[in-house]
């Protein structure tokens, strides 16, 4: 890189050389570079160079070359105005986005921040020196924000510069552009700098800013770079329109003391400011404060009154008549690095100071003031970016401090909230300045949108587990953060209450403003907590939000109340038809956005109870009713109440048609100047609005319903149909009876109740017709019997009901049908179908049969229920109908109805009949206490196979803690030894029992098959599976006694001692008690050993048990069956 002079002028150009070869890679244009001052960017993009343009003969300007030595763009150093001599040095800082420069001036030097944004290069600071100080400065190589400026004196300061958002809490933008203040509230346009709509333009470069907006005033303080401070008051912001393309000058406030070089500035109130002020410096010899002699070295924090000797004129920037005077001071020990105003607090503030620690600062004291220990905060880092949020605790105002340091670490109250947070802002739902939500971008470019009260609460999670999105939980629907699409944007500012909005400026300078679907919902509720229905509507409608919103969100019963208000409101029928067609019967707070959490206001108590349980249909109601009492009629009106019923859940076509049809018949009067005819849309209008929102068929079908025959064909030719498919059936139509003509419509649309009345009415020539309708609608039977009045008709349907009934398997009530019309044939046959002899013999009676037949139908009967497993039942026929002693004693024995059997032997007393149910009694006694016995011994054998499994399974428990390991780190061969090992304990091969707890006290059929349906219900029991613990102790507990086996036991008890056979009674008894007491005892004992975690073979004894249950259980019901003259002490 050089520069060379052409032959005969001062113009120089710029040559740039390969650095390897030394070749000549490119050459710039001849142009006046003054003192050879370049600078090249230490990303290689460009070359920064100053000239003299040759029609300008002021102030030169910067000019950018790339490699190529084409000029990329240039800017002047000041205005023409200015008295600039010389530039002394540039320099880029290392992240090549701000490049510093000192220029000479007539009367001192100045050290000046330029920043490239959206193609225009921004002044963003100037720091003056006196001339003779030969202020010199370099950019730390590490640092970018760092800059390190010496005099020929040996001072040395070192100066940190932060970017600090220009967007306000009102969102009012104030962009520093050298002596000018670019102003442009973004809550009216979202215009990006350079462009802004109006200016303020001061005396010198501007150093530093301070807004105030609060009580209905807007006040903006600046410190300027020549120490003076100017003060601007603004009018109303729905005034400020007006001041678009305007330029204000802006005159220095008067000031009679010496305010130093500010440093921090902060308004407290609307006539006092807080800042923070240095004396003592070089530089402090070029603010024009300084020509006022002071004493003061060193740092101040410094309370500033200002008051204006001019009246504000409410619409118009009053730029003049300020005065500033310094009030209090404090002197500081230790640097700040923040002022952030209390909002909580009226007229205070708080000041952070290097390393993190904060304090408060009270008004008109002077001094600051420790925080008490419960609001104390103090950040674990110094955080430069300092800001503070009002926030509701339960009804309480309090402070949330919020901290930023360079390393991207948020802290709330000192508390670390994200480890990777490149920018925050708040947002507030309503113009009480209470915080409602945190606005969080990281550096991974997601904005989180986080709840305050889940800060508070401790619900978010602290550092990088929640604010930290990877590969997987970005494929997931996540609602709690938006994916911005620019890398490395930042976010400047948020517009609060029902915009919703957070903007953004990306790294080219541009402004993108974002909608996040949580903030949107959450001003929504907000807009309906205070009833303000047409704006709830208008953001649904601009944010593409499901209509449904406005009605679930406190719940649909509530929104029936303010349905008038809503209507009202709104004015504008499209918007509420538009609102009628999206309703739908779902809570879309739980199914669509249940990924947002609604905060319910809980000042608006909406609950009420409503005996309709459709939400369409009642809101559609509601609306309907609202609109035809409080809006005026028109043809909008009467479209909006034929879209709630159209919408209606389901459609009110019926309905709908009527009011069309009214609108037809008004039509057909010819009469114009009826108002009600101006005041509807016409009829195919209508009909064609209807169409448009429903199925034609349906509509048609609709139509035919009514049994209008007209507007049906008006609604098929408007539904555009083929005239040769509909013409023809409604001519048939019209040709025929009235009542036909209705039933063939009915029939059509499947009307049959409607259908069945209307041939009814039609006379007794279409019976036939009515019986087929009847037979193919069963369900129109109890309809028939109640409009057919002819007793023959009458048994005809019945009949036939009677055999759909025996169609269906339901033979009890077709054998009672059958009765009702004396078709006793049938009804015996029905009776016999469904098991129910004693009906059989009733209807056997009434049919007057003869003795032999009775007889004869009696053992056919008593043959089929003993065959269907009701030995008792067949036993009460053979005894009553058959006179069979032998036979029903047989069969009561078979029934295990032993005392019944013994009374009817003794009733008949034949010594052979009651030694047959003597030896039967013995016979199963000696049965069921071998069955006993058999039990016993397997509840002995499971009860071990489980204790065994259980001490194994805790001592291999033991072994896998000790080590400090899991289950799930065993091996394969370890699992499969500790399988092996317990299988071998198996006690499974010794076969199963022919019964079970049932069939130890019955060997019906009966109780095979419950054994059967238990032993499938259970399940086998896999030695060595996961689940063999607890289906050993299932299996134990199905081995007890069931209520029908006691009976029986007892029953049996009861025989044998009736018959003498005491000695057989008690050793069943015994056996019975043994086994039971065996079952119970095993029972506790695995119940309890389940939830222990140590089985103590002494704690845990089978015999302790056995006798406790022994002992204590014998007069419970469980134990009822036992005979107590057999019970042993």
């Amino acid at each position: 890189m050089g520069e060379v002079y052409e032959s005969g002028c001062m113009s120089k150009k710029i040559k740039i050389w390969e650095s390897d070869s030394g070749t000549l890679q490119s050459s710039s244009e001849t142009k006046e570079f003054t003192q050879g001052i370049l600078e090249w960017m230490p990303s290689g993009a460009k070359i920064a160079a100053v000239y003299k343009r040759k029609s300008d003969d002021s102030s030169p300007s910067i000019a950018f070359f790339e490699r190529n030595g084409l000029e990329r763009s240039s800017f002047r150093i000041g205005e023409p105005e200015d008295a600039t001599e010389s530039f002394e040095t540039l320099k880029w800082n290392s992240a090549s986005d701000l490049l510093a420069g000192v220029v000479s001036c007539k009367t001192y030097d100045a050290i000046r921040v330029w920043f490239f944004s959206n193609n225009h290069w921004y002044l963003k600071q100037e720091i003056r020196y006196p001339r003779e100080a030969g202020v010199t400065v370099m950019w730390d190589p590490t640092k970018p924000l760092q800059l390190i400026c010496w005099t020929l004196s040996g001072q040395v300061s070192v100066r940190n510069y932060m970017w600090v958002t220009a967007v306000m809490e009102d969102s009012t933008a104030f962009v520093i552009d050298n002596s000018k203040i670019l102003v442009t509230p973004l809550s009216l346009s979202l215009m990006p700098p350079p462009t802004y709509l109006f200016s303020l333009s001061f005396s010198s470069a501007v150093r530093d800013i301070a807004y105030y907006s609060r009580n209905s005033k807007n006040c903006l303080a600046v410190f300027l770079s020549d120490g003076n401070l100017s003060f601007v008051e603004f009018p109303a912001p729905n005034t400020w329109e007006d001041l678009e393309g305007k330029d204000f000058i802006v005159e220095i406030s008067d000031c009679n003391t010496a305010l130093g070089s500010f440093v921090h500035l902060l308004w407290l109130d609307a006539h006092s400011l807080l800042c923070v002020s240095a004396y003592g410096s070089s530089h402090n010899k070029c603010l024009s404060s300084g020509a006022y002699e002071t004493e003061l070295h060193g740092s101040y924090l410094q309370e500033v009154e200002v008051v204006c000797h001019e009246d504000h004129v409410s619409d118009q920037v009053t730029c003049s008549g300020f005065k500033a005077s310094v009030a209090f001071q404090t002197l500081l020990e230790s640097p700040v690095l923040a002022l952030a105003w209390n909002p909580s607090k009226r007229d205070s503030a708080f000041v952070e100071f290097e390393g993190g620690k904060v304090l408060g600062y009270a008004s008109r004291s002077g001094i600051m003031e420790s925080r008490i220990s419960d609001d104390s905060v103090c950040f674990p880092s110094t955080c430069p970016w300092v800001r503070v949020a009002q926030v509701d605790a339960s009804g309480v105002h309090k402070p949330l401090i919020c901290g930023l340091d360079d390393m991207g670490r948020l802290y709330i109250n000192g508390k670390n909230l994200c480890n990777n947070c490149s920018s925050f802002s708040f947002y507030s739902e309503l113009a009480n300045e209470v915080v409602t939500h945190l606005i969080i971008l990281t550096k991974q470019d997601f904005l989180f949108i986080v709840d305050t009260k889940d800060v508070l609460q401790g619900d978010v999670a602290l550092g990088n587990v929640y604010f930290v999105i990877d590969g997987r939980r970005r494929d997931e629907e996540n609602m709690s953060y938006v994916n911005i699409w620019e890398r490395g944007a930042k976010v400047i500012g948020v517009l609060n209450g029902d915009e919703a909005a957070v903007v953004l400026q990306t790294m080219r300078g541009n402004l993108e403003c974002i909608y996040p679907r949580k903030l949107v919902l959450s001003s929504i509720t907000n807009v309906l907590a205070q009833q303000r229905f047409k704006d709830a509507l208008n953001l649904v409608r601009r944010h593409r939000i499901d209509f449904n919103v406005i009605v679930d969100l406190y719940g649909w019963q509530a929104f029936l109340q303010s349905a008038v208000e809503f209507v009202e409101q709104v004015n504008n029928l499209n918007h509420v038809t538009e609102f009628v067609c999206a309703m739908k019967n779902e809570d879309v707070t739980e199914t669509l956005y249940k990924k947002f959490s609604f905060s319910k206001k809980g000042d608006k108590v909406f609950e009420v109870k409503d005996r309709c349980s459709n939400k369409v249909s009642s809101v559609l109601l509601a609306i309907r009713e609202a609109l035809e009492e409080h809006i005026p009629e028109s043809p909008s009106r009467e479209l909006c109440i034929l879209t709630t019923l159209a919408r209606s859940d389901p459609p009110a076509i019926e309905e709908s048609l009527l009011r069309i049809k009214s609108v037809r018949e008004l039509e057909l009067l010819n009469s114009s100047d009826d108002i009600r005819k101006k005041s509807c849309p016409s009829a195919e209008e209508a009909l064609k609005h209807l169409l448009w929102l429903l199925d034609s068929d349906a509509v048609f079908e609709a139509a035919l319903g009514l049994y209008d025959l007209n507007l049906a064909a008006i609604v098929a030719l408007n539904s555009q149909r083929d005239p040769k498919e509909f013409l023809p059936y409604l001519q048939e139509l019209e040709k025929m009876p009235e009542s036909l003509m209705h039933f063939k419509i009915d029939i059509k649309l499947q009307r049959f109740d409607s259908a069945l009345r209307n041939i009814v009415s039609a006379g007794d020539a279409y019976f036939p017709d009515c019986m087929n309708l009847i037979k193919k609608n069963p369900q129109l039977f109890p309809l028939g019997l109640q409009l057919i009045t002819d007793p023959e008709k009458k048994q005809a349907v019945l009949e036939a009901w009677a055999d759909h009934l025996i169609d269906e398997k339901r033979f009890e009530d077709a054998a009672t049908t059958y009765l009702c019309c004396c078709k006793l044939e049938k009804a015996s046959k029905a009776y016999r179908e469904c098991g129910d002899w004693s009906g059989v013999l009733r209807v056997g009676a009434l049919m007057k049969l003869g003795k032999d037949e009775i007889l004869k139908l009696a053992y056919e009967l008593c043959e089929e229920v003993n065959a269907l497993g009701k030995p008792a039942e067949a036993a009460k026929i053979a005894l009553e109908y058959c006179r069979d002693i032998s036979g029903g004693i047989s069969l009561l024995i078979n029934a295990r109805e032993w005392e019944e059997a013994l009374r009817v032997a003794f009733l008949h007393t034949t010594d052979d009949r009651i030694s047959v149910v003597k030896s039967s009694a013995l016979e199963c006694a000696s049965g069921l206490v071998s069955e006993f016995k058999e039990s016993i011994e397997k509840v002995g054998k499971y009860l071990t196979r489980y204790l065994a499994v259980r001490q194994r399974r805790l001592l291999l428990a033991a072994k896998l803690k000790s080590e400090e390991r899991s289950v799930v780190d065993l091996d394969d061969d370890t699992a499969s030894e500790a399988s092996s090992n317990l299988s071998g304990m198996s006690a499974y091969t010794l076969g199963t029992r022919r019964g079970s707890a049932a069939s130890v006290s019955s060997s019906t059929a009966t109780s095979r098959a419950r054994d059967l349906r238990r032993q499938r219900k259970s399940g086998k029991i896999r030695a060595g599976s996961a689940g063999e613990e607890m289906a050993l102790v299932d299996h134990l507990k199905g081995m007890r006694m069931t209520e029908g086996g006691k009976r029986e036991l007892k029953s049996l008890l009861i025989c044998l001692v009736t018959v003498g056979e005491m000695e057989s009674a008690q050793k069943l008894q015994q056996t019975a008690e043994n086994f039971q007491v065996s079952q119970v005892a095993a029972v506790e004992l695995a119940h309890d050993t389940v939830s222990s975690e140590n089985v103590d073979e002494e704690v845990y004894c089978f015999e302790r048990y056995a006798q406790k249950t022994r002992s204590t259980a014998r007069d419970s019901d469980d134990f009822s069956w036992m005979l107590k003259v057999f019970i042993s002490p």
